[in-house]
């Protein structure tokens, strides 16, 4: 009888073993996964946002230099104004462009086009370092998802229940190149 016990304890204690790294195995599997969903939203931010900043910026500078040039041109008109009523003209069409000027300067106090660019700038940067965060996360999860299975006697379980170790998240040989160069944001 006590051989008994001890065959059942010794099978009992195997697929204890066997259902704790099969659990294991599965875990850090659903958490690569969850890793890489993190990944999916950084991605969908980063494609939803930058259009909508690059547009935003590009409408505040588009203003600010209508505006702007308004007022260099009428200012121009004026300093070449060489009679009265030109030079009336001219103050008028350079006070009009001015009293646009003010009141979008009032309506928007921080309309100046190298803040927005800067703001621009800090989001797109703030993106790439949540993105990146996001990448180092997953290929953490994916290393120690990749030490589970391939460490023994862990290995045995994961081949017999399909677990491969799984690729990190690497930039492309041929994208390298490519990466190394700072990105361009046109207007």
């Amino acid at each position: 009888m006590s051989t008994t016990v001890i065959v059942l304890a010794v099978v009992a204690v195997i697929a204890i073993y066997f259902i704790s790294v099969y659990n294991r195995l599965v875990g850090l599997r659903n958490n690569r996964e969850n890793a890489f969903s993190n990944i999916s939203v950084q991605l969908k931010q980063r494609y939803d946002m930058i259009p909508q900043l690059v547009a935003t910026v590009k409408g505040y500078a588009d203003h600010e230099k209508e505006l702007l040039q308004k007022v260099t041109e009428a200012r121009a008109a004026a300093m070449g104004a060489n009679t009265i009523n030109d030079t009336i003209a001219a103050d008028n069409q350079l006070s009009s462009a001015l009293a646009g000027l003010r009141v979008s300067l009032e309506a928007y106090p921080d309309l100046k086009a190298n803040t927005n660019f800067n703001n621009l700038q800090m989001e797109i940067a703030d993106m790439e370092n949540k993105l990146s965060a996001t990448r180092r996360f997953f290929n953490s999860t994916t290393k120690e998802l990749n030490t589970a299975i391939q460490s023994f006697p862990a290995n045995l379980i994961a081949g017999m229940f399909g677990f491969t170790t799984q690729p990190m998240f690497e930039i492309p040989v041929e994208q390298q190149a490519a990466m190394e160069k700072a990105p361009e944001i046109k207007f």
